[in-house]
């Protein structure tokens, strides 16, 4: 199976990180275009990207400002079954952020194209925590 891995890190404690990782709210700011759920183990999450993409998620992990996975349920056949996670480190206020996709079941064109996209999205994350920034959803891959 293929994986996608990025480390990086945000000038915010990791409490704000996890809020911006683990509530509709935050995942709002910089990934999904709505999304509704509760951050804890067994919780169901809904992920909308637009008509015709309303994916749904069940949080894998849930650690209270410290790790964060769902795992996709409902959603495009490459992403089902596959696990998205963050795991928090934080030292004098800075965070790490380990993230993961994993799961995969092929290094196909959605998963390449996945690979291009985290980064881009990862980054809208460190934006919206460390500034307040949000990107308006049709304009994200493109900031």
């Amino acid at each position: 199976m293929a994986d996608i891995v990025q480390d990086f890190t945000i000038k915010a404690p990791r409490h704000k990180v996890f809020q911006a990782i683990s509530t509709p709210a935050g995942l709002d700011a910089w990934w999904t275009k709505n999304s509704s759920g509760t951050p804890a183990k067994g919780e169901e999450f809904e992920l909308g990207f637009g008509p015709g993409y309303d994916w749904h998620a069940i949080v894998n992990r849930c650690i209270p400002d410290a790790e964060f996975e769902l795992e996709i349920t409902d959603a495009h056949e490459d992403w089902e079954d596959t696990l998205v996670g963050f795991l928090l480190e934080e030292t004098g206020g800075i965070t790490k952020v380990h993230f993961h996709h994993t799961g995969w079941p092929e290094s196909n064109e959605h998963y390449r194209v996945s690979c291009y996209c985290w980064p881009m999205y990862l980054r809208l994350l460190k934006r919206y925590v460390e500034h307040g920034e949000v990107v308006p959803y049709d304009d994200r891959l493109d900031a």
